[in-house]
């Protein structure tokens, strides 16, 4: 599934693969740090003294992180054994993502990498449960353990819930797509079995807010973002469904408008931007230059056009913003995603032979959507 995180920082690699913080990590940290020194722990050891309380808080609450991490760990483990690059694992608000950079190869893989990381928050719960009963003399691990086994225990039960993109929503859309035979057929009923558990947890959000009981505001927020995952996850399998061997060279623009590296901004503005509605050009000087666009222009003023040249602001020539003729266009259209670009220059045998943009991929996908006979919902 491919999520984009903006306000990521990469930490750490294990087994090869990025690990990642959102900067909404920090922010849940911090909360399951002071309920367990203020709550959990003063409640369920009463004996030791508060100010422990707080050092057992922050050690069970990266020790929470950490089964995080095993659990997404063992997705990307199983996911390997299938031939699925494993972009990056990303810790947020709501737990981890490992990003896989496509989807598993057919039904069996799919309900094999979803349930390694349940199962992993499964042993995870059996491990600490042992360690309750190994020190059940010393209160303090005996509380750590205590908690750590509840919520590997919640994490296992609750992902298995089938509803897409939840690990149990993966089991829930391979065993349809093996009985249909239709992945993406699949995805849109496991999508819509998530959408309505999406909606059950904002309609318990509702019900604890307006009776007073319960965690309302977390309610909420698990089916908030449980609704939007299910739907964008949806829109993407049908994005990948609908680029599958598509080459750049089928969608790519092969009237390349460019300008020269030598004309002021205001001309550049006038002549290019405003006539043709583009959103960017390639710089083109006998040889490529570079490639410039509005988000060059944007924090410039105005008055300054007329002193500044395309050569003075323009991105330089490098192999990051181009593509071949022959690349898959989704693995392009991820690029464009991953690193925030509009477009890449098509290059073969050093000459610009194409453009390929988002808008161009967005114009293609909705001519093939409307041209696609209309399926049962």
């Amino acid at each position: 599934m491919l999520i984009m995180f903006g306000g990521s920082w990469q930490i750490a690699k294990i087994m090869g693969i990025p690990l990642r913080l959102h900067f909404s990590w920090f922010i849940v940290f911090g909360l399951i740090t002071w309920s367990l020194a203020t709550h959990y722990f003063p409640h369920i050891a009463p004996e030791l003294p508060q100010v422990t309380n707080w050092l057992r808080a922050v050690l069970a609450a990266l020790l929470l992180f950490l089964s995080v991490i095993v659990h997404e760990l063992s997705h990307s483990a199983m996911a390997r054994k299938y031939k699925i690059p494993i972009t990056g694992i990303t810790l947020f608000i709501f737990g981890g993502v490992a990003q896989m950079k496509k989807e598993p190869p057919h039904p069996k893989a799919e309900i094999n990498v979803a349930l390694a990381g349940p199962l992993s928050s499964l042993l995870l719960a059996l491990m600490f449960f042992l360690c309750f009963k190994a020190f059940a003399g010393y209160p303090g691990i005996k509380a750590i353990a205590s908690y750590l086994m509840q919520i590997n225990l919640i994490l296992g039960i609750f992902n298995l819930i089938p509803g897409f993109p939840m690990d149990g929503g993966r089991v829930l859309r391979a065993v349809l797509w093996k009985e249909s035979g239709d992945y993406i057929s699949a995805t849109r009923r496991a999508s819509k079995a998530g959408q309505g558990i999406a909606l059950f947890f904002i309609f318990l959000g509702l019900f604890s807010l307006f009776t007073g009981h319960g965690s309302s505001l977390w309610f909420l927020l698990i089916g908030w973002f449980l609704y939007t995952a299910a739907q964008s996850s949806y829109e993407q399998a049908t994005v990948r469904e609908n680029l599958t061997g598509v080459r750049v060279n089928d969608v790519m623009t092969r009237d390349v408008i460019t300008v020269t590296e030598d004309i002021i901004l205001s001309e550049l503005v006038d002549n290019y931007f405003l006539r043709y509605g583009y959103g960017g050009f390639p710089v083109v000087n006998g040889e490529i230059r570079g490639i410039v666009s509005l988000k060059e222009i944007k924090g410039i003023p105005k008055d300054r056009w007329n002193n500044i040249r395309v050569r003075d602001v323009m991105q330089s020539f490098d192999k990051s913003f181009t593509v071949i003729p022959d690349d898959d266009v989704y693995m392009v259209f991820e690029r464009m995603v991953q690193e925030d670009k509009g477009r890449f220059l098509v290059i073969k045998g050093g000459r610009l032979v194409g453009l390929i943009t988002r808008s161009g991929i967005a114009r293609y996908l909705q001519i093939k959507g409307e041209l696609q006979e209309p399926k049962r919902r």
